[in-house]
């Protein structure tokens, strides 16, 4: 069985146990023991809220270097449009995308270009008859790792085109064999610059049955400080129009720009993992107005939020919205006869749903071992305060009855056992 390689990892060092991680877990990966943190890598769905919680930066994403591309003869640079959020007074994304040919690419493929092709597509994949509608979009990877864990039922739901990372890699390599024939697929390495750690665990398992395009994805807190040293050097007089992309494209770094692009008002945009799970929920329950598209990002703001960005979301956000305002709406519009969808936009297999919650395999063990978990979770003190490692008190019972199930061991919670300690004191007193 494949192991799954996350990139969001924990810092021992850094790590005093303080419990904060614990409380924001959306899927309640985390434990204390033995003092400091311990990932459940089946749980975790690298979302990044950990690092963004830490006090202590105890939690760290961990991607490829810009050095990984020096084995390629011919480099690709995929930005992606959070990129162009970090620079202050940027009017002219052009700057930006030189700046990446100065710091050594040999190529730049934006991905904005791509999401505006996936956005047009989109169009046409919600025309379609038979599509499950509400369609959830498949540009989040933590969102799809969120459902083949939590929401089995929604697999059909999810818009079977690949994100626009995919489709910018795949356009970038067909351009640069076309622009110099005598390279090999090995020759070409393409680096996706990503402000989110999911985006690199993607690349490093694929996505069901796809092998992603993607050879390295650096953070755009490590490559930040470089563009900014030769963006300085960068003038009107100097600089290369290399722009191929327009408002809708740049506008997919924060929340509700993908749902705007497919120009149809019966949609939902929902940012923040908590909300994303809210919305998952009602869509499972039916509990949700009519709607044809749904847009989730993880990340507070959108891409923007991403914790491997440098700047404040909301900033950044701001700084999107009036550099958009220079843009086109488009540069990427399908021609009139190209009203079908190319084989190689889709992806053929769903996750494969991982129930992280089953207790045993075995039916009536499971019924049991549920009856024992409520029953302990009725004597807790019911105050969630995680002293017992666990993020509260229910996910306690849970961990109490499954590790005795499975080692005989018996867990305490210590609160419950102060509380014990001094009510047979005042038993004492009284007598």
């Amino acid at each position: 069985m494949k192991v799954y390689e996350h990139s969001v990892l924990l810092d021992e060092r850094k790590c005093t146990g303080c419990t904060t991680c614990l409380h924001h877990c959306p899927t309640e990966a985390i434990r204390i023991k033995n003092g400091h943190s311990v990932i459940d890598q089946k749980r975790c769905i690298d979302c990044g809220e950990c690092i963004r919680q830490c006090p202590h930066k105890a939690k760290k994403a961990v991607s490829g270097k810009l050095e990984d591309m020096q084995k390629f003869k011919y480099k690709i640079a995929l930005p992606a449009p959070t990129l162009y959020a970090q620079f202050e007074n940027l009017e002219d994304v052009d700057y930006v995308l030189n700046g990446l040919l100065k710091i050594g690419f040999d190529d730049v493929y934006e991905v904005s270009k791509a999401a505006e092709f996936v956005s047009a597509y989109t169009r046409l994949y919600l025309k379609t008859e038979g599509v499950k509608i509400p369609a959830i979009s498949s540009a989040c990877p933590v969102i799809i790792r969120l459902i083949g864990l939590r929401f089995p039922s929604l697999n059909d739901n999810i818009l079977k085109l690949l994100p626009p990372m995919e489709i910018a890699a795949a356009k970038a390599r067909k351009r640069a064999k076309e622009k110099h024939p005598e390279l090999t697929d090995e020759d070409i390495g393409v680096c996706f610059i990503s402000p989110c750690p999911a985006k690199v665990s993607y690349v490093k398992n694929g996505f069901s049955d796809y092998k992603s395009k993607v050879d390295v994805v650096v953070s755009i807190n490590d490559i930040y400080f470089l563009l900014i040293n030769e963006m300085k050097h960068l003038n009107n007089e100097n600089l290369d129009y290399m722009l191929e992309s327009g408002m809708i494209g740049v506008g997919w770094a924060s929340s509700g720009g993908e749902s705007t692009a497919i120009f149809n008002e019966n949609y939902l945009a929902a940012d923040g993992i908590e909300n994303c799970i809210r919305v998952l929920d009602q869509i499972e329950n039916g509990n949700i107005p009519p709607l044809e598209f749904v847009e989730l990002n993880a990340c507070p703001g959108g891409c923007v939020g991403g914790v491997m960005a440098m700047q404040n979301p909301f900033i950044a956000k701001a700084r999107l919205q009036s550099l958009r305002r220079y843009l086109p709406v488009s540069q990427n519009f399908l021609n009139k006869n190209e009203q079908y969808i190319p084989e190689t936009y889709f992806f053929n297999n769903l996750p494969e749903y991982d129930p992280i919650s089953r207790l045993s395999n075995n039916m009536a063990e499971s019924m049991r071992m549920m009856r024992d978990i409520q029953k302990l979770r009725d004597s807790l003190p019911g105050i969630d305060c995680g002293a017992c490692g666990a993020p509260n008190c229910r996910a306690f019972a849970e961990d109490a009855v499954k590790e005795k199930s499975k080692s005989g061991k018996t867990l305490r919670c210590p609160l419950l056992d102060i509380y014990l300690k001094d009510e047979n004191k005042n038993c004492e007193s009284q007598k």
